[in-house]
């Protein structure tokens, strides 16, 4: 990778000091009352992980074992407790995904595909950036996030590869990841997180969010955000290198006929969008045990590997498993595991609990307080973890306003996107850490683009959740 390599192999050794130190100085301080020491133990271990992370003083894989080494040290768990918390279904999916991504670029389908979308794209290079984005939104409103991610990247990778570069490969590279997430928002099955919070929603407070419900939502916030980020990736990294819509056509073009191996690939990714779009509608239907959408990648990716192509060479070349971004998955690991610890430790229950004495406060300044904690604790744990921990404690909030179905509306809500706005760390989302992985995209450049989403979420979220709230129950 050129500049995020390079500036993440150098040694830095005032943010690491810096990390260290923030650590030691909370670890000799009390923890606060209410707060077990365990919690606080997990705080100064999430302080030194997001300096560490954001400044690279160590590879991200690196910093991502830290919870492996220290809270077993610390007496907070035991190794083999911490060691479970690094998989989850998410990993198998990246893993999956990675590797259908690879038999994809094998192929040169994403080239076809890249050729596609700029031929749909409007004309310019800002309209190649909203092409591919709307492209990624709306792929993800029907599969995961992080699905969607892995899909698309290799596509722009290769409009990129086609071109001299330039400040449009950042913009493209965010573009897709942040509209991968921005996607999930859309519907009630674009993300995890979303069927966890409608779930907690009505069972704690008797408030059925169905799919509609959520679209109401969901589709203004996708159609503002979209443009919106697009506009400031623009400003934030300028357009430099991009070709124009004729340009990039002729760059991609392939005019040969599609390929025999072409044709499996493809039926093979159609299967594995199918599966991951109809079973979570259907199988409950069909009697069907839950499937996650990691065993359905990974099960496409074994089809791959197993079903022979030109020169009875597998579609998915042996080869290409040495292109899985290992370090991405440790560092993806390393959130959950955090994330895990975050939750077991009894910080999250001391953090949403703060917000238990709210109630009497105005409608918007709530809205306000939510929005804000969520987002920032989101960054630093996964957005399940987070939707699960806050959205019960929003939702006795909720009971205890008694501001009606409206407030009920609008908090609920506002917390549900909240907990998916995950747009800082390469560690904060799947989407994200892929972004990280095309070697295109520093920290910095994250941090920066993802700091100002942060700031829009408030107004934002608080603002639409109340316009429709108030629409829906009027």
């Amino acid at each position: 990778m050129a500049e995020a390599d390079g500036a993440a192999a150098a040694w830095r050794p005032v943010p690491l000091a810096a990390g260290l130190l923030a650590f030691v100085a909370l670890l000799a301080l009390p923890a606060p009352a209410g707060l077990p020491r365990e919690g606080w133990i997990v705080a100064a271990l999430a302080v030194l992980m997001a300096v560490w992370w954001i400044s690279e003083a160590l590879p991200l894989g690196m910093t991502a074992t830290l919870p492996f080494l220290l809270l077993p040290i610390l007496g907070v768990m035991p190794a083999a407790e911490v060691a479970g918390l690094y998989w989850s279904p998410i990993i198998f999916l990246v893993l999956g995904g990675a590797l259908v991504a690879i038999a994809l670029e094998t192929h040169g389908l994403h080239r076809r595909l890249a050729f596609g979308i700029a031929r749909a794209a409007p004309a310019g290079a800002f309209g190649l950036l909203i092409g591919f984005m709307a492209a990624t939104a709306v792929t993800s409103m029907l599969v995961s996030n992080t699905a969607s991610a892995l899909i698309m990247m290799p596509v722009a990778l290769a409009l990129i590869a086609a071109t001299a570069a330039g400040g449009f490969a950042t913009a493209l590279v965010l573009g897709v990841a942040y509209a991968a997430t921005i996607g999930g928002l859309g519907t009630l099955v674009g993300s995890p997180t979303n069927a966890i919070a409608a779930g907690i929603i009505e069972r704690a407070i008797g408030l059925k969010v169905d799919f509609l419900t959520w679209a109401a939502f969901g589709l203004p916030l996708v159609l503002l955000l979209l443009p919106f980020v697009a506009g400031l990736l623009a400003l934030r990294h300028g357009l430099a290198g991009a070709p124009a819509a004729g340009q990039a056509r002729a760059l991609l073009a392939d005019t040969g006929p599609l390929t025999a191996d072409q044709l499996k690939v493809m039926a093979v990714v159609a299967l594995l969008v199918a599966l991951w779009v109809g079973l979570p509608l259907a199988g409950p239907a069909l009697g069907l045990p839950r499937i996650e959408d990691g065993a359905v990648a990974m099960a496409a990716a074994l089809l791959l590997l197993a079903l022979p192509g030109r020169g009875r060479v597998p579609l998915l070349p042996p080869a290409g498993l040495k292109r899985v971004p290992w370090e991405i998955l440790l560092m993806f690991g390393g959130g959950l595991a955090l994330a895990g610890a975050i939750t077991a430790s009894g910080l999250a229950t001391f953090i949403a609990g703060a917000l238990g004495g709210v109630t009497h406060w105005p409608l918007w300044l709530i809205a306000t307080l939510v929005v804000a904690v969520i987002v920032l604790f989101t960054e630093v744990a996964s957005n399940v973890a987070t939707a699960s921990g806050f959205v019960p404690v929003v939702a006795a909030v909720i009971a205890a306003k008694d501001g009606g179905e409206v407030a009920a509306l609008m908090l609920a809500m506002s917390a549900a996107f909240a907990s998916s706005w995950a747009f800082m760390m390469p560690s904060g989302t799947g989407p994200n850490a892929i972004a990280y992985a095309t070697g295109r995209v520093g920290v910095r450049d994250m941090v920066v683009a993802g700091l100002v989403l942060n700031i829009a979420a408030v107004p934002l979220i608080v603002g639409l959740c109340w316009l429709v709230a108030t629409a829906l129950v009027g």
